[in-house]
């Protein structure tokens, strides 16, 4: 049996780990930490239970294909709902809005509270359709740096269709440009931070996004979304893949460019495929840096990272959902903030996520566990230790003044994240959270592959890669790596 070694645990590891063994690979992962996940973890303050990263769960049909390989009913470990609300988003001049999974409401709610014409929001998410349609399957189903993927059929399309994809436009400009609204123009624009990017900077493409939330919606995981891990993870034990913890490896082996296994500590251990689900920044830096470095590559943006204020609130409040936006009153400064002065602007965009509203055992009873989290800078050296002070103080500010409360007094527990505690856990560049940024108009073709050109046997998966971050492109990373072993 042909053995394969994944470096690190994150849900792209264990995805990938799980589709190598249903190839019938004998599979080892070596993780860092104590525990398997990597920013898909959780944690207890007192009686509240959060979940450390991704708190958005989309397109969860990627997790069920996982037990599917092995004749599993994901419903036996894995259960979750769409979610009525999506988001609820506020505005500080009193505008409220619920944008809802069901398309019709969603333009109707649109229609009723910022009076745009349904045509106008109808004709905007039939072109994000058109260019997700257009582009799915050469940069999210298959590798972008194959010969073969630039000969297909699909490609030929996309080219005939190049203009309609607004790549010479921002995402804000084209925003501005179909939609006009203040309000909804700023509530599209957001989802550029879905990669941890600028709407001011990236291409108008990045429209798809919102495509992908209102087509597929936004679900609630039945026990949080650390049960993704649990249950994967779980399913990796059944299957026979052997976690290694508290195991870090120092150095990826290669023979005549050949990858042939990894060392950790004293150890070395052998194998047919090695697949980093590493950053790909300190994969090459530490674990290849007596091996060619792809500096072009390396070098790009990183994306934004986020400051996170997990609070244990003894109050319920109705009006709030599982997620929930608070807006900037001026989103083009606090992406200058971000992304050119290195800095948080003072009047930040806060998302608060309540997973109590879904998952009743996450809190007390009349209590909420809020996940409270601002877009920041990846860690350039800014002294968080002396900003959170400030930075909650404006949080606070901002979420009081919305909802007419004095919130400091129903803190009952606080646990902070800053970009220096996300790189620490995960071993995230710079604390980014989407690797590279896609600030720019080549970006996609700049994220490095899933293998390596320069060694054999060599691969890598997870959000720092081809496709992208995020939940779901992280799977696909790990199907896109299990199909080039198959076919190499």
């Amino acid at each position: 049996m042909k053995k394969a070694i994944i470096i690190g645990s994150g849900i792209g590891g264990i995805a990938t780990a799980l589709r190598l063994r249903s190839m019938n690979y004998d599979v080892t992962v070596f993780e860092n930490n104590n525990y398997p996940g990597g920013k898909l973890a959780s944690f207890d303050l007192g009686p509240y239970r959060f979940d450390a990263g991704p708190s958005l769960l989309t397109m969860p049909h990627f997790i069920d294909e996982l037990f599917d390989l092995f004749n599993e009913n994901p419903r036996d470990y894995f259960n979750y709902k769409k979610k009525d609300i999506s988001c609820r988003y506020f505005w500080d001049d009193g505008t409220k809005l619920n944008a809802y999974s069901e398309k019709s409401k969603f333009i109707n709610e649109i229609n009723k509270v910022l009076g745009v014409k349904e045509s106008t929001i109808s004709t905007y998410l039939l072109n994000a359709k058109r260019k997700y349609d257009l582009t799915k399957s050469m940069f999210l189903e298959q590798s972008l740096h194959k010969l073969k993927t630039y000969l297909s059929k699909d490609l030929l399309i996309g080219l005939c269709n190049v203009f309609s994809f607004q790549i010479n436009k921002t995402l804000n400009q084209v925003n501005e440009l179909e939609l006009k609204e203040p309000h909804l123009v700023q509530l599209f624009n957001r989802f550029a931070t879905y990669n941890g990017s600028s709407p001011y900077k990236t291409p108008g493409m990045m429209t798809l996004v919102q495509h992908l939330e209102q087509e597929y919606g936004t679900y609630v995981s039945d026990k949080g979304m650390n049960n993704i891990t649990k249950s994967l993870y779980d399913l990796a034990l059944r299957q026979g893949i052997d976690f290694k913890f508290n195991s870090f490896v120092s150095q990826i082996l290669v023979s005549g460019k050949r990858a042939i296994g990894v060392s950790v500590g004293e150890e070395s251990y052998s194998s047919d495929i090695v697949v980093s689900n590493m950053d790909i920044v300190p994969t090459y830096r530490n674990l290849l840096k007596n091996y060619y470095q792809p500096e072009k590559t390396l070098s790009q943006e990183r994306s934004s990272s986020a400051l996170i204020f997990y609070w244990g609130i003894n109050k319920e409040f109705k009006n709030l959902d599982l997620h929930n936006i608070f807006f900037s009153n001026d989103y083009k400064k606090e992406f200058q903030s971000i992304f050119e002065k290195k800095s948080i602007f003072s009047d930040p965009t806060v998302y608060i996520n309540i997973t109590s509203k879904d998952v009743k055992g996450d809190a007390p009873d009349n209590c909420e566990n809020w996940f409270v989290m601002i877009n920041s800078p990846n860690d350039s050296g800014q002294d968080w230790d002396n900003m959170i002070d400030e930075v909650k103080s404006n949080i606070l500010k901002k979420i009081n003044r919305l909802l007419n409360i004095d919130l400091e007094d129903y803190i009952e527990y606080e646990k902070v994240y800053t970009p220096k505690t996300i790189e620490s856990n995960t071993q995230s560049y710079m604390g980014s959270l989407y690797g590279s940024s896609s600030n720019n108009l080549m970006s996609a073709f700049l994220r490095h592959p899933n293998f390596s050109n320069k060694i054999l046997n060599l691969y890598f998966c997870g959000g720092s890669v081809h496709p992208g971050g995020g939940i779901p492109l992280c799977l696909l990373s790990a199907k896109i790596v299990s199909q080039l072993i198959k076919n190499k």
